[in-house]
């Protein structure tokens, strides 16, 4: 008998602005994510490592410690999570740190949910499966 994994994909959402995490939240939730929020990257810095998260979603634009910032300390750290950036401010320069930082996405805010969806499934599918969770994954 084939047992399927039931725990839910782990998203952590990095945002200084509320409303966008909230709402951000509300519809990962509904997507069927498990989400865990983070008002500043030092927030996020804190919680590690009780947040084990398959993605993170990061705002690019934070006071004190930008999502570029988090992302090149996590890399320093040998993280391996796979990060989707969102920022308000399109330049060359943040798209071409986005590409060269390895990123699943750089979203222009506002943004589709379907789109960000879209950049969560590929990067959770791009994870190894957890072999702590005991169960048998089956390919689709």
């Amino acid at each position: 008998m084939l047992k399927m994994a039931t725990t839910k994909p782990l998203i952590a959402v990095v945002d200084d602005d509320r409303s966008v995490v909230k709402s951000l939240a509300r519809m990962l939730r509904s997507a069927g994510y498990a989400v865990e929020t983070f008002g500043s990257a030092r927030e996020f810095l804190a919680s590690l490592p009780a947040a084990a998260p398959q993605c993170l979603v990061l705002d690019v634009h934070m006071p004190e410690m930008s999502g570029f910032d988090l992302q090149e300390r996590l890399a320093a750290q040998d993280s391996c999570v796979p990060v989707i950036f969102m920022t308000a401010h399109d330049t060359p320069q943040t798209r071409e740190r986005a590409h060269h930082a390895g990123s699943f996405g750089l979203l222009l805010k506002p943004f589709a949910n379907e789109t960000l969806l879209r950049a969560i499934r590929e990067a959770v599918r791009c994870q190894p499966p957890d072999p702590a969770d005991g169960a048998d994954h089956a390919s689709s």
